[in-house]
């Protein structure tokens, strides 16, 4: 059972809907902040919160800039935000998601994409079997990264499996993905080009010539965003926008209370139907407007 609830808040489908996390004491947490980047104490599991359950089409996401984080639908130019069908994917191709405590700095170049960070914390694609809930947090071991390169900015892809998946004993490395789910690194690559271009955007370009790094470097990368994220949530690190309100991080400047978190939570309206998706959403998209 999971350690960790979820609170929906608002409307589904619209701009105030948000989800909120707490622990099993009824604590709210930020999903950014207070979740542990490690589930072991080996180093070598990682909570994963989803974002983004696989074939779902609303781009969610931790909101930043806003006090605990909660999940919520991106909005672009007004409009509640759903990646296309870009033909042959459906939605999502993985349970999409991120690993907490870890921030892409943008004030860090870094030395193997030669681009700065993107601001968010480090983004996951979990292959498993099971569809996940929006709001789950689980523990999956990293098999490789993707360095997709967005608009001038690094945003790392981490590629890991669900340690509780039927599978999950046989992956140990990027080349297990290659072997056991052939196809799906192919499809990562294609998803991650193509999925901005119904917008009107160009295809989205990628260091290492469009390559998977291993277990090993994606390791690295997430442990340096680590210490990036550590710097920030004690303020040794600063850019503007993020909120680092937490609950649980010790000596934190930004540390708040059990009933200062609540209050955040009770600003937002109580859960509640709203509209329903547009009728578009589930239109496949095949490289010309539909």
């Amino acid at each position: 059972m999971s350690a960790y609830r979820v609170q929906e808040r608002g409307q589904e489908n619209s701009g105030n809907y948000r989800l909120f996390l707490s622990n099993e004491q009824g604590q709210f947490l930020s999903p950014f902040h207070d979740i542990p980047l490690y589930a072991a104490k080996t180093e070598d599991v990682f909570n994963m919160v989803v974002e983004v359950p696989r074939w779902t089409n609303a781009k969610m996401e931790i909101a930043t800039t806003e006090p605990l984080n909660p999940i919520k639908q991106d909005v672009k130019k007004g409009n509640m935000r759903y990646v296309a069908n870009v033909f042959p994917h459906k939605g999502y191709i993985w349970n999409y998601g991120a690993l907490p405590q870890t921030w892409e700095d943008p004030n860090h170049l870094d030395e193997s994409t030669k681009c700065r960070g993107d601001n968010d914390p480090i983004d996951v694609c979990e292959i498993g079997t099971k569809v996940c809930s929006r709001g789950e947090v689980i523990q999956v071991k990293v098999l490789g990264t993707l360095a997709l390169i967005d608009e001038g900015e690094t945003d790392w892809k981490i590629i890991a499996i669900n340690i509780e998946d039927p599978e999950a004993n046989s992956f140990k490395n990027i080349d297990d993905v290659r072997r056991l789910k052939p196809g799906y690194l192919e499809a990562t690559v294609d998803w991650f080009r193509r999925y901005k271009v119904p917008d009107g955007k160009p295809e989205n370009q990628f260091a290492f010539n469009s390559e998977f790094k291993d277990k090993d470097f994606a390791t690295q990368v997430i442990k340096s965003t680590h210490d990036f994220w550590t710097d920030l949530i004690m303020k040794k690190s600063s850019v503007g926008g993020i909120n680092c309100t937490n609950t649980t991080v010790s000596d934190s400047p930004f540390q708040c209370s059990k009933t200062e978190a609540k209050a955040f939570v009770d600003k937002v309206p109580a859960y509640g139907a709203g509209d329903s998706m547009p009728l578009d959403v589930d239109k496949w998209w095949y490289g010309k407007k539909n």
